[in-house]
């Protein structure tokens, strides 16, 4: 009998145990059933809550893609009138300075001649001037040489008045006696 007993009790314990997991096993078909029901329901609540944060992320996205586009046009747009706003000011300095320097060459033509002419004058000037000098210094020589030829003459009269008779003066009456009274 004590073989029949290995046999037995397992096959009781068989029993018992199906008796509970038969019992469990619809509860827990029913517990696995709303178990996959709230996951079914949480992987929807999280693909709705996925899909409005994806529909959210995108609007946001798109708007700071929109803003940054917004951006980078104003900042192109300020860097373009930057820029245009430079040109325009180096070409009114470049135009300026291209009048200054044309009125400046304008003048210097103008001062160059005017330097021309005063050259021109200034050289005829000496010109008259060493005309004059030259008159003068001739009439000096002149002068000079008609003194020598006066001083000649009368050199030459004076030495012909000597050796004429003429001109010699008569010898000095005597002398009166003197009285001794």
């Amino acid at each position: 009998m004590k073989k029949w007993l290995f046999v037995i009790s397992p096959a009781c314990m068989l029993a018992v145990f199906l008796v509970f997991y038969i019992a469990n096993r619809k509860d827990e078909e029913a517990r696995e059933a709303a178990h996959q029901a709230e996951l079914a329901r949480q992987k929807a609540d999280a693909d709705e809550k996925k899909k409005v944060a994806e529909a959210k992320a995108h609007e946001d996205a798109e708007k700071r893609n929109q803003e940054r586009i917004a951006e980078e046009a104003r900042v192109a747009k300020e860097k373009q009138d930057k820029y245009d706003a430079q040109m325009a000011r180096i070409k009114a300095d470049t135009d300026g300075s291209n009048a200054s320097a044309e009125k400046y060459a304008k003048t210097v033509s103008d001062l160059t001649i005017e330097l021309d002419d005063l050259y021109k004058q200034k050289e005829s000037l000496t010109r008259l001037n060493f005309d004059y000098l030259k008159k003068v210094q001739l009439a000096e020589v002149n002068r000079h040489d008609s003194e020598m030829d006066i001083q000649r003459m009368v050199d030459m009269i004076s030495d012909r008045a000597d050796q004429s008779s003429m001109t010699k003066m008569p010898p000095p009456p005597p002398a009166p006696p003197k009285d001794n009274s």
